[in-house]
């Protein structure tokens, strides 16, 4: 059943991203464990891995997924998902250094 909540969640992610859709070009979705903990860690990550008209990333609090839409041509994930580790957030692609982590409020640093 637990399950079944996770992949109900992403799905509604992928549903509220396809407004997205339509604003970036050559649109390809990734589904990525991001490490965080509460609303202030979702706005972080959210602007650290958005670029305007190229990527828009959606974190989730609940399942540590983030829905990442982007411009395949304009930008790879990977750079995306530099971005959020040098917000401090470790994702399944790059570990946050010491000291980007370490600049994150309490509430913020999530069990590393």
């Amino acid at each position: 059943m637990k399950s079944f909540g996770k992949i109900l969640v992403v799905l509604t992610l992928l549903f509220m991203t396809t407004g997205l859709s339509a604003q970036i070009e050559n649109t390809k979705i990734a589904i990525i464990k991001v490490s965080g903990n509460c609303g202030m860690c979702k706005k972080t990550i959210e602007k650290a891995g958005s670029v305007t008209n190229f990527a828009e990333v959606v974190w989730d609090k609940n399942t540590k997924l983030a829905t990442i839409t982007y411009n395949e041509k304009k930008i790879v994930l990977s750079t995306i998902l530099k971005k959020i580790a040098k917000a401090g957030y470790n994702n399944e692609m790059y570990k946050a250094k010491d000291k980007d982590y370490n600049k994150l409020p309490a509430c913020c640093q999530y069990e590393r």
